[in-house]
């Protein structure tokens, strides 16, 4: 297998472009995996992907060289380790890389179902997060608002952990027109609201809403919804990070479901 070693081949480029730009992966329609875990991921919840790239150095690894032998005979390519670790969006790069390709779902189904709607939230670290829990709680569909940072990106992708490969996202959704048609209830976390979320009925269809990590959601928005909900804090913080506050919501629909059920 031969390593390419210089900065200016065209495949180092073209994956390079790959890695740094939101513009790239939507007009490629490809994005970057990164680690053993994430190429299994995919491969097991969504198919192999189109291609691997392997650190020279990191190659007689066992757990990549089982993986290459699992995936074989996609194609592979060998980089240097230096060219590698300009692909790499960690400090300490794993070994393997994959070119997948991205599920295009940039418009509403006509028959939303649960789910996650995120308006503008932009911290990639946020937003891994939120879809790891979205998966971990059951549910499948998540939509995101046009503002919000660009789900396959490297860190959105490793801080799922391979969520994106058991959920139903939604790119560049119009939240107005969503809530609009979505068929079951609407309910909005805000800062102030008067219910508390452990008073609220989660289960069955419903949209909850989760705003922007400074903003919180926009006045339109919390218009739209049909119902809004806060999470009581007794301590003197000032908020939750809104990856935790997901969370608490998510897994509070997951109780009551439980309790139903019983």
């Amino acid at each position: 297998m031969t390593t390419i070693t210089s900065a200016e081949n065209p495949r180092f480029r073209e994956l390079l472009r790959l890695q740094q730009s939101g513009r790239e992966r939507r007009k490629s329609g490809l994005a970057l995996l990164e680690g053993v875990h994430l190429v299994e991921a995919c491969h097991q919840h969504r198919g192999p992907p189109e291609q691997l790239i392997i650190n020279e150095d990191r190659r007689g690894d066992a757990e990549i060289a089982a993986l290459l032998a699992a995936l074989a005979p996609i194609e592979t390519v060998t980089f240097s380790a230096k060219l590698f670790a300009r692909l790499s969006s960690v400090d300490t790069p794993t070994g393997i890389l994959a070119v997948i390709k991205v599920p295009v779902r940039n418009t509403i189904p006509a028959q939303p179902g649960a789910c996650v709607i995120l308006e503008d939230i932009q911290d990639p670290g946020n937003l891994g997060s939120i879809l790891r829990s979205t998966a971990a709680a059951g549910l499948r569909e998540v939509y995101l608002s046009k503002h919000c940072a660009d789900a396959w990106s490297q860190r959105v992708l490793r801080a799922g952990m391979g969520a994106h490969f058991l959920l139903d996202i939604h790119d560049g959704i119009d939240l107005g027109e969503l809530i609009q048609r979505f068929p079951g209830r609407i309910i909005a976390t805000q800062l102030h609201a008067q219910q508390s979320i452990y008073a609220a009925d989660l289960t069955g269809t419903v949209g909850l809403v989760f705003g922007n990590e400074g903003a919180g959601l926009s006045r339109a928005v919390l218009d739209a919804a049909r119902e809004t909900v806060t999470i009581p804090m007794p301590g003197s913080t000032e908020s939750l990070n809104i990856a935790a506050a997901v969370a608490v919501c998510l897994f509070e629909r997951v109780r009551q479901g439980t309790i139903r059920r019983q």
